[in-house]
C-alpha cells in the first residue's frame, strides 16, 4: 500500500516504507509510551486534528486513539474515506492511514479504534531534522504583518525548529498563507542565545483543532538567505534543546 500525506516540514527528507508488522507496532508503541502528539486529517489534510496513542491490542489487531473534541467531528472521522495520520517519534516523523476508525470506549472515556496499520511511512532526515521546542515555556518569533495601519510586529509561538526553517501557530490568522510569500526583518528570541535576525518563507500550512477544541494553524516557514552567522545560532540552539532532552530523558 503506497501512502501520500501532506508535508509539514520544512527540510529535505526522504521516505522509507515500513511493513514489519513488529516494526509498526514497536513504533506505535513508542508513540504511547512517550505520549507523543500526532496529527489526525481528513478531507485530503483540508481538516486536522490533535490526537494521541491510548493502547494497542495486538491480539485484535486494533490501535485506540484519543477522540476529536465534539460529536460531529468524531462522526466526520468515522465516516471519512480515508484518515491520514502524521507524528513526530524522536525526531522522525511517522506517517500512516486507516479507512475504518470506529467509535469506542477507553478507560471510562470516549475514544476512536482503528486496525493496526499494515504500511508505515518513516521520513528519515537527509540533511536537518526538527525538533521541537518547549510547549511550557514557548519560544516566540516576531514577524512584521501588513495591516490597515501599516507593518505591525505581530509575536507567534515556535512549533519546532530545523537547520531549514521553522513552523509556528498561527492563533488569529494573522498570517498570509500564500506559498511563497516572504516576510524580512523577522526574529526569533531564543533563550540563553539572544535575538537571532531572519527572513522567513511561507511553504505550508494546516488547520488543526486541539485537544480542548481550539482551533489554530500550523504554518511552516523556510528560511530565506540565512547568514553564517544566523545558522550557526539557530544550530546553537538546536544542540540545546536536544541535550536538554537527552538529560530529561536520562534522568540527568
Amino acid at each position: 500500500m503506497s501512502l501520500t500525506l501532506p508535508s509539514l516540514g520544512t527540510e529535505n527528507q526522504s521516505p522509507y516504507q515500513v511493513e514489519s508488522r513488529r516494526e509498526i507496532l514497536a513504533l506505535l508503541k513508542g508513540f504511547r509510551d512517550k505520549s507523543q502528539l500526532i496529527s489526525l486529517m481528513i478531507n485530503n489534510g483540508n481538516e486536522a486534528f490533535i490526537t494521541s496513542v491510548l493502547d494497542i491490542d495486538d491480539s485484535n489487531n486494533t490501535v485506540i486513539i484519543d477522540s476529536a473534541p465534539g460529536n460531529e467531528a468524531n462522526q466526520r472521522i468515522v465516516e471519512a474515506s480515508s484518515v491520514f495520520f502524521d507524528g513526530l517519534l524522536d525526531r522522525i516523523s511517522i506517517q500512516f492511514s486507516s479507512s475504518k476508525l470506529q467509535r469506542t470506549q477507553f478507560e471510562g472515556r470516549p475514544a476512536l479504534q482503528m486496525p493496526v496499520p499494515t504500511s508505515v511511512i518513516r521520513l528519515q532526515r537527509r540533511e536537518n531534522y526538527r525538533i521541537n521546542t518547549p510547549v511550557s515555556t514557548p519560544v516566540k518569533c516576531l514577524i512584521p504583518i501588513e495591516t490597515e495601519l501599516g507593518k505591525q510586529n505581530q509575536l507567534f509561538s515556535l512549533v519546532d525548529i530545523s537547520c531549514g526553517g521553522i513552523a509556528i501557530l498561527d492563533d488569529r490568522n494573522l498570517v498570509n498563507l500564500a506559498i511563497g510569500t516572504s516576510y524580512e526583518l523577522c526574529q526569533i528570541d531564543v533563550p540563553g542565545i539572544g535575538v537571532i535576525d531572519l527572513s522567513l518563507q511561507i511553504r505550508n500550512s494546516q488547520e488543526l483543532t486541539l485537544l480542548n477544541g481550539k482551533t489554530t494553524r500550523r504554518i511552516g516557514c523556510a528560511f530565506l538567505n540565512l547568514s553564517n552567522r544566523t545558522l550557526t545560532a539557530v544550530q546553537r540552539y538546536i544542540m540545546k534543546l536536544e541535550r536538554e532532552r537527552n538529560a530529561k530523558m536520562t534522568g540527568i
